[in-house]
C-alpha cells in the first residue's frame, strides 16, 4: 500500500474544503462580487472550444465556469474531498485525482491554468516539476496562466520564469491580478502567462 500524494495544501488542516470552500464564493457572488475572474481572463486568451486543463481545480469553480462558457474542459486535483464537490456539481466533466508533479494525463490541452494559488501549494521542490508537467501537457502554441500570491522566501515570478524556461516557456504577459491590473515589482499577487518558446 502506497501513502497518498501530499503537498502543503493537503498536509494543511486549518482551511475549508468542499462545500465548505465554495461557501466562501457563493456568499461573495451573493454579494454582488465576480467570482469568475480567472474564467474571465483564459476565455480571452484561448480560442472558442478550446481544450482546457484546470490544474489544481478544488472544488470546480473556475472549470465548471469555463465549460459553461463552450470550452473543453479536464480538472485535475489531489484533494479528493475539494474534488467530490466538483463531481457532485458537475458529473458530465472529467476529473482526475492526483499530483500535478506526477500524475499522468492523456492528451494536449490548449491551456494549463493555475489559479487559486496551487503553485504555493504543490509539494515545497516541485514547483518547477509542476510547471514542467503542465508545460508537457501543451498542444503546439498552448498556453500556460498561473496566478498566485507572492510570499516572502516563497515562489516568486523570477523563480516561475526560470521554471517555465527550463520547460520551453517564455513569459508573454504578467499582471498583478486576473483583470489584468498592472504587475510591479514587489507585488504581493502575480498572473503570468507563458507559451512555448
Amino acid at each position: 500500500m502506497t501513502d497518498a500524494p501530499r503537498s502543503r495544501w493537503t498536509d494543511r488542516d486549518d482551511v475549508p474544503r468542499g462545500h465548505d470552500y465554495d461557501r466562501r464564493f457563493s456568499d461573495l457572488a451573493a454579494s454582488g462580487v465576480d467570482v469568475h475572474g480567472e474564467a474571465d481572463l483564459v476565455a480571452s486568451l484561448v480560442a472558442p472550444g478550446a481544450r482546457i486543463l484546470d490544474a489544481g481545480c478544488g472544488t470546480g469553480r473556475v472549470a465548471i465556469e469555463l465549460a459553461a462558457r463552450g470550452f473543453a474542459v479536464t480538472g485535475l486535483d489531489i484533494d479528493p474531498g475539494m474534488l467530490d464537490a466538483a463531481r457532485r456539481k458537475a458529473p458530465q466533466l472529467p476529473w482526475i485525482e492526483g499530483d500535478l508533479a506526477t500524475t499522468p494525463i492523456d492528451g494536449t490541452f490548449d491551456a494549463v491554468v493555475l489559479a487559486g494559488n496551487v503553485l504555493i501549494f504543490v509539494a515545497e521542490g516541485t514547483e518547477a516539476a509542476v510547471v514542467a508537467r503542465c508545460a508537457e501537457r501543451l498542444a503546439p502554441g498552448g498556453t500556460l496562466i498561473a496566478g498566485f500570491q507572492v510570499q516572502r522566501g516563497g515562489l516568486g515570478p523570477e523563480a516561475l520564469d526560470a521554471a517555465a524556461a527550463a520547460a520551453g516557456l517564455h513569459l508573454v504577459h504578467r499582471w498583478g491580478t486576473w483583470d489584468r491590473g498592472p504587475w510591479s515589482p514587489g507585488g504581493d499577487y502575480q498572473v503570468s502567462v507563458h507559451q512555448p518558446t
